[in-house]
């Protein structure tokens, strides 16, 4: 009998000895400095979380001492803890961040917090003279046009740009059609309706759309611009609501309809074409090849700075018309090429939303935004959005091009210039459409002031 216990004693612990073998080794305690790494790898937008909270008590403590400067690293730490709050709040709340809530966050959010004087009277300040003294704004688009264009297959860039112009004419044609008989079925005058709702929404934005229709309203009508101002702006920002809300939704409709979307490519590419345009361009770089991608971006813009001066073109456009032909010809070689490709990715992933925020706090109205909101024209610059955006989808799937990424540059024809291209596609996740969107906004809305207030003279 011991020798039957002794032998199941024996095959017991040969068991388990087994079993142990096969098991895996217990992992080793973590050290307080992997813990801390973990930490430190946390993220609110590019912010490590550590830094982001020291950041904030820092800011804190100099608004409440009253030293808080308007210099470059105030402003940066400012626009930078104030975009990323925004969109991480907007990242947490279901359902609605399938609609460019993010976007919306930034752009919306801290300009009612001014305006309920909410937010303290020194960060305002600090933050308003950031952003008007740096005029970053344009350095983004810079970055963001020449390191998209450049990136771009040569072959993709000329198809997208000879296509794009016709969902963009046939949407606009739409867009005035259906938003005038929506805003006249609900009681608005027809001319009130097309001039004051459905045009100033295509007109491209305040500095190049609101502002030259109103002045031109007022010239013809003999009245002062200010009020005529106000009436169209407020349909500018709710146009621009309405885009960003609707690029949001394509961006979840691609995901999906995955064989609707290029993913932020424009084109159908031929079949033949398809291995090639599947795999994205490699090209190598270094440090001083991104910095000579941002020099060339900074001269391609003060070529555009001084031909408005000169001439009194558009700067962005001018811009864009340059740095396409420099693609197209090969004038860049192919590692500042590759720079330019980094340079874009740095500045839609750590700038965009600072920059929304900053121009949420110096340079939007929210009061023009709240006496916009009457239901009826609600109802019409919505109806002229989506008339707009719908129609892309389906001619731009007609010419040979993704219905969704046709009708998110269609959105950003009833968009708030260049801030409101950053912002819905932002919310479209598709910051490859920058050149795209700058013909829809600069080239489509000069057109549309200038056949609008053609029409209003004649009609006067």
């Amino acid at each position: 009998m011991d020798s039957g216990i002794h032998n199941r004693a024996t095959a017991t612990a040969a068991a388990v000895a087994t079993g142990a073998a096969s098991l895996p080794p217990a992992p080793l305690p973590r050290s307080f400095r992997d813990r801390w790494w973990a930490i430190f790898d946390v993220r609110i937008g590019a912010l490590p979380l550590p830094v982001y909270l020291l950041l904030i008590a820092v800011l804190g403590a100099m608004t409440f001492k009253g030293k808080l400067a308007s210099d470059l690293p105030t402003g940066i730490a400012l626009v930078t803890v104030g975009g990323f709050t925004c969109a991480e709040l907007a990242r947490r709340i279901p359902w609605i961040r399938h609609i460019g809530a993010t976007s919306i966050f930034a752009a919306f959010i801290p300009s009612m917090l001014v305006y309920y004087k909410l937010m303290p009277q020194p960060i305002v300040k600090a933050v308003t003279d950031f952003t008007k003294t740096s005029n970053f704004l344009y350095l983004f688009i810079a970055a963001i046009i020449v390191g998209s264009v450049l990136s771009m297959d040569r072959q993709t860039l000329i198809k997208g740009f000879v296509r794009i112009f016709i969902p963009v004419a046939s949407g606009s044609v739409v867009a005035a059609l259906v938003g005038t008989s929506v805003g006249a079925a609900l009681g608005l005058d027809i001319k009130h309706a097309f001039f004051f709702v459905v045009v100033p929404i295509m007109a491209g934005g305040v500095g190049e759309g609101a502002l030259p229709l109103s002045a031109g309203y007022a010239q013809i009508m003999g009245v002062d611009q200010g009020p005529l101002f106000a009436q169209v702006l407020s349909a500018v920002m709710l146009g621009n609501i309405a885009a960003i809300c609707c690029a949001g939704l394509l961006s979840y409709l691609g995901t999906r309809r995955p064989r609707w979307t290029g993913n932020g490519r424009l084109t159908v590419g031929d079949p033949d074409d398809a291995e090639v345009n599947a795999t994205p361009l490699s090209f190598e770089f270094d440090v001083s090849s991104v910095a000579a991608a941002g020099a060339t971006a900074i001269v391609l813009y003060l070529l555009g700075v001084l031909s408005h001066q000169w001439f009194d073109w558009p700067a962005p456009v001018v811009m864009l018309v340059l740095v396409v032909a420099a693609q197209l010809f090969q004038v860049v070689s192919p590692r500042v090429r590759g720079g330019a490709r980094f340079m874009y990715g740095f500045f839609s992933t750590a700038v965009t939303y600072p920059l929304m925020f900053a121009i949420s706090v110096a340079m939007t109205p929210w009061g023009e935004i709240v006496t916009a909101f009457h239901w009826v024209n609600i109802v019409t610059a919505v109806s002229t959005v989506l008339a707009l955006v719908v129609t892309g989808f389906f001619v731009g799937r007609m010419v040979g091009m993704y219905p969704v990424e046709a009708a998110i540059v269609n959105a950003t024809h009833s968009g708030l210039g260049g801030t409101g291209d950053v912002a819905i596609l932002t919310a479209a996740n598709r910051m490859e459409l920058m050149p795209f969107a700058q013909i829809a906004t600069r080239i489509g809305g000069a057109v549309t002031v200038m056949t609008a207030l053609a029409a209003f003279a004649l009609l006067r």
